[in-house]
């Protein structure tokens, strides 16, 4: 089983707070992510700046896209991501456009999707899917339980590489002890804690206490 790779979410207002807190980490998680909430505020200045500072990583670009795919991966593709996501709603065109243009897409699971969506998805070549706690569900109190454990071991057993995110921390990686998630994507777990680099190192040690080097 391989090691689950830790993922930086950037879901800052402003660019120069992004770039400030992805300094601090940047070298230590493997893939950082131009949030949703950044890609809006900066679009292609925010993920070409990061590339420019992290030559060597792997970069996501959060658009959450539902239409337009293809010029929507090209102009993050042109800037400097590697990843982009799509929402699960997108139509299979808007999909097939993107794969055309970003090196791999990802599909971000959201409200009311079937596995009979996720084969279409698997059909035409995606390999990606991002199981999310929404922020405002876990707001409402919602937390990760086995309802969410089931359906990340069937996509999984889909042949999926699940990446897990939503108000993760250190202690609820062992609820997926045993899980061959992909990544790990956490935000404010890492750039709201008082000491970013302990945070980021501490996700990266339970991960491989977990999984092994």
């Amino acid at each position: 089983m391989s090691r689950p790779k830790l993922q930086i979410a950037l879901d800052h207002n402003e660019l120069e707070a992004a770039l400030a807190d992805v300094f601090k980490v940047g070298e230590i998680v493997d893939i950082i992510e131009v949030g949703t909430i950044l890609c809006l505020q900066e679009g292609r200045k925010a993920i070409s700046c990061i590339r420019s500072m992290f030559p060597e990583k792997t970069i996501v670009a959060d658009t959450k896209c539902a239409d337009a795919g293809g010029t929507v991966a090209k102009n993050v593709t042109d800037a400097g991501a590697d990843f982009m996501t799509v929402i699960c709603c997108a139509t299979i065109p808007t999909m097939e456009a993107a794969q055309k243009e970003v090196k791999e897409l990802q599909v971000e699971l959201y409200g009311d999707w079937t596995y009979e969506q996720a084969a279409e998805w698997r059909r035409i070549g995606i390999k990606q899917a991002i199981y999310h706690q929404s922020r405002d569900a876990l707001l409402s109190g919602e937390t990760w339980g086995e309802k969410d454990l089931s359906k990340v071991k069937k996509l999984i057993e889909m042949g999926f590489d699940v990446s897990v995110t939503g108000g993760l921390n250190v202690d609820t990686l062992k609820l997926f002890e045993g899980i061959e998630v992909y990544n790990f994507i956490t935000g404010r777990g890492i750039s709201g804690a008082a000491d970013p680099v302990k945070a980021a190192n501490d996700f990266k040690n339970e991960i491989i206490r977990i999984w092994g080097e």
